[in-house]
């Protein structure tokens, strides 16, 4: 069960819209998250009250396309299938959201199951 939270610049609500269809296709093809398994924080910064900052690190121009992913979830995933999750994740944000590739910039976090509580205050994966 990830939480996202994609974090853009001056995005539509449709371009939010295709980011987040874009990471959760990307992690059911990736890593098998179910269908129905779509929690998402979904922010556009206006560029003046709240911003995003970015260099050129690694050798990698970024410009204010850039797309901040944030993605937390339970820890068990093999450095392929995060490797594969990274590269689908650009492919389908430039596809659905016309994000070069360049701009996408992807954290995981990862934790225990005890770690989270879907609701009515419950540890649902607690064992």
């Amino acid at each position: 069960m990830p939480l996202v939270r994609i974090d853009a610049l001056r995005a539509t609500p449709e371009r939010l819209e295709a980011l987040g269809q874009a990471v959760h296709e990307a992690l059911g093809e990736a890593i098998g998250m179910p269908p129905d398994d779509r929690f998402q924080i979904l922010t556009s910064h206006d560029g003046t009250t709240s911003q995003l900052r970015y260099d050129d690190y690694l050798g990698i121009h970024r410009d204010e396309d850039i797309v901040y992913i944030q993605i937390t979830l339970r820890a068990g995933r093999t450095p392929e299938q995060k490797m594969a999750l990274y590269r689908r994740i650009a492919e389908l944000a430039h596809e659905y959201a016309g994000i070069e590739p360049r701009n996408v910039f992807v954290v995981l976090t990862e934790n225990a199951s005890i770690d989270w509580s879907i609701g009515n205050g419950e540890a649902q994966y607690a064992t």
